[in-house]
């Protein structure tokens, strides 16, 4: 016989005759459970009902959702903290609630299945038990860093505790969450089960005796580093140097963390719990979090938009990709691993569609390796892709993704192909990184058929992808393309076709006035580090190494065609490619890629080339603004024109497609931030003291007139 307590709230408890009673956790009209400040006191009155009766010995907590535990605190809460206080109140608050789970006579068991993030892992963590299930959308961890923040419910304190501060750190610092098997092996959970056996494991548990927990210590090394004053120290004092070479002291949170977890683990649990919610309530109120929180806002909004609204999307339930490259292999890996789709790969030789599988078995047999995955599932991903030299099994294509060389003539006849060997209805999508959409569907016969999908390389590590409709696109076709690009876990942004689009439009300029500033005399890595410290994962002329100097002067023409003298490169790129400098794939490039480091120090060769003795004789900052106004200017310029629907997809586009710094949160937030005046007052600097190129857009003049901004 069970009793069911019935509350109109998240939160249902369930009595049962073997003495342990199950409280589930289900938010009403959400998808997924959150933890929101207002639970404070329906937990309380549960809580209070357990401790009331003498017959429960053990408590199973679960999740009502069919597919996630809980998946974190509600963010949106934290808007309306006004000062540092309040924001610390409310860690405070779960902090109280987690520890009363924590010292209840009952026995609590977190049965875990799907994500448990954030406050979700932390309300876990107060349990004495955890179980997890073994399926792959599983997962544990504390990524608050991602949001500028740090773990404010006991979690710098309780996980460091179970697992050994190494591992608790380098969970909180990177975010990263462990799946099912990984956070048995750290000690995060104490079993992995089945789904279907779950509730009665836990249950089992939920009748043992508290814990009387260690952190592990693997080796002698790691319990001198752990266990005492001189080995923490130590510890400590390497993992601040290695967080500040890393975020270059833009990013607060990390350092926060550290501090946070050295006063629980020196002065003790209550000392670190204070310290935890007083960090957590000065990071709420720094411009990074807002910044990192506004960028969460946008993509969590943007995965619940269609590309046209009202028209709904067709289902892509079979693909063909044309070209077995990098670029067509990594196409065909989000689409077999991601959407879960078959992928039919084209190509004119054998060793291409090879090549293409082979990238996707690279990536899934790592994973395997790593015990991330069991070999029948690689197996059955693989399965997904299949090969051809002609067009046999495109006929059933609901979409095909065309990313061959960057030919016009040759795309113009690939569109020609797949009018005639598919369906009317088939959308061809071109991963085109210049070529405009009009040019390529111009001949088409079916041109509102015909859209750009252009992705960012690795496909398989970069998040973003522009959707570039051209005027005779349909808008079922849009909102199709969008939807298939999202199941491919993509963040897409649709754009007007023109030349460059949205996110190389922005890069040319910024770019071209980095290799000004070598032909300038500035030295190359000072360029670089100049760039990195303002934020940027790489430095621009490294940037241009990697891409590839020939793949990423390609498009400079077409900008030049479309908008003039202000994209012309400087004549010196020629001079590069003419001594076969192709950057980091063919081992020559501005960066040397011999010896004990390559690609981590310039060519000094280059300077002989170009005919160049370098003198720095500008500042970080100059340097760092010069690339970046242009930037900033020619963004401007890409929204008045409605190349991009908004100020948010403009940020989106630049933070994902070329790590524009997300604690600034885009290029529009940021001129935002540093006034539309003062920007529009630096460009007219640089256009006296540099050229015409830094004459400010039309657009900034006038919001800098009208005192508008962008948000």
């Amino acid at each position: 016989m069970t009793t069911e307590i019935e509350t109109k709230s998240a939160f249902t408890l369930t009595k049962q005759d073997n003495s342990v009673a199950i409280l589930s956790m289900d938010v009403p009209g959400e998808s997924m459970n959150t933890l929101k400040a207002e639970f404070g006191d329906e937990i309380s009155s549960m809580l209070d009902d357990i401790e009331g009766d003498s017959s429960i010995k053990g408590v199973v907590l679960t999740s009502g959702k069919p597919s996630s535990f809980v998946a974190g605190a509600d963010i949106s809460m934290l808007a309306a903290c006004k000062t540092a206080e309040d924001a610390t109140t409310i860690a405070a608050g779960g902090q109280a609630i987690f520890d009363r789970i924590e010292n209840m006579k009952a026995t609590f068991v977190a049965a875990i299945h799907g994500p448990a993030l954030g406050g979700g892992l932390e309300l876990a963590l107060a349990c004495h038990y955890r179980v997890c299930t073994d399926s792959s959308s599983t997962q544990l961890g504390l990524p608050e860093v991602q949001l500028g923040l740090l773990p404010g419910s006991g979690g710098t304190q309780r996980l460091p505790r179970l697992i050994g501060i190494q591992q608790a750190m380098k969970m909180m610092l990177t975010g990263a969450p462990a799946r099912a098997k990984q956070a048995k092996k750290y000690g995060i959970v104490d079993d992995v089960v089945p789904l279907s056996v779950l509730v009665k494991v836990a249950e089992k548990f939920a009748l043992k005796a508290k814990p009387k927990r260690q952190a592990p210590q693997k080796g002698l090394v790691n319990k001198v580093l752990e266990t005492t004053g001189p080995g923490r120290n130590l510890l400590f004092k390497k993992a601040r140097e290695a967080t500040f070479a890393k975020t270059k002291g833009n990013y607060p949170s990390p350092g926060m963390i550290i501090d946070v977890i050295e006063t629980g683990m020196s002065k003790g649990v209550k000392a670190g719990l204070k310290a935890e919610a007083e960090a957590f309530g000065k990071l709420v109120m720094t411009p990074e979090s807002f910044q990192l929180r506004q960028i969460f806002f946008a993509t969590t909004e943007m995965k619940k938009e269609t590309g046209v609204e009202g028209v709904e999307p067709v289902k892509a339930n079979k693909v063909g990709v044309l070209g077995g490259g990098l670029m067509g292999g990594g196409i065909a890996f989000v689409t077999a691993t991601k959407a879960k789709v078959p992928v039919r790969i084209k190509d004119v030789r054998p060793e291409g569609i090879s090549n293409a599988i082979k990238y996707s078995y690279d990536i899934l047999n790592k994973k395997v390796k790593k015990r991330f995955m069991r070999t029948s599932e690689m197996q059955k991903q693989l399965a997904l892709l299949t090969g051809t030299l002609d067009y046999r099994g495109f006929q059933d294509a609901d979409i095909v993704v065309e990313a061959v060389f960057e030919d016009l003539g040759l795309k113009q006849r690939m569109v020609a192909d797949v009018e005639e060997n598919c369906q009317s209805s088939t959308i061809f999508a071109s991963n085109t990184s210049s070529i405009p959409i009009t040019q390529i569907a111009e001949k088409a016969a079916r041109p509102e058929n015909v859209i750009g999908l252009h992705y960012f390389s690795p496909v398989d590590k970069m998040p973003l992808a522009e959707v570039i409709a051209h005027e005779k696109t349909s808008d079922e076709v849009i909102s199709s393309t969008v939807e298939f690009a999202k199941k491919q876990g993509k963040t897409p942004v649709v754009v007007k076709d023109g030349a460059g689009f949205y996110v190389n439009r922005i890069l040319a300029p910024y770019m071209n006035e980095a290799a000004n500033l070598i032909l300038a005399g500035e030295p190359i890595d000072h360029i670089d580090k100049a760039l990195v410290k303002f934020g940027f994962p790489v430095g621009p002329v490294k940037l241009l190494d990697e891409v590839g100097i020939d793949v990423g002067t390609k498009i400079i023409p077409f900008l030049v065609e479309a908008f003039g003298e202000r994209f012309t490169a400087p004549s010196a790129f020629d001079k590069v490619l003419a001594d076969d400098r192709k950057g980091k794939k063919n081992g020559k490039g501005f960066y040397s890629y011999e010896g004990k480091k390559p690609g981590k120090e310039v060519d000094e060769s280059i300077y002989t080339l170009l005919g160049l003795a370098p003198s720095s004789s500008l500042s970080e900052k100059d340097v760092a603004e010069r690339c970046v106004y242009m930037m900033l200017n020619e963004a401007a310029r890409c929204l008045d024109e409605g190349v991009i629907r908004s100020a948010r997809d403009g940020d989106i586009g630049a933070i994902f497609g070329i790590g524009f710094p997300p604690f600034l949160g885009g290029p529009f937030r940021y001129m935002d931030t540093v006034g539309i005046d003062t920007v529009v007052s630096k460009l007219k600097q640089y256009e006296s003291e540099v050229g015409d190129k830094y004459a400010p857009a039309s657009v900034l003049v006038s919001m800098a007139e009208s005192g508008k901004t962008f948000y």
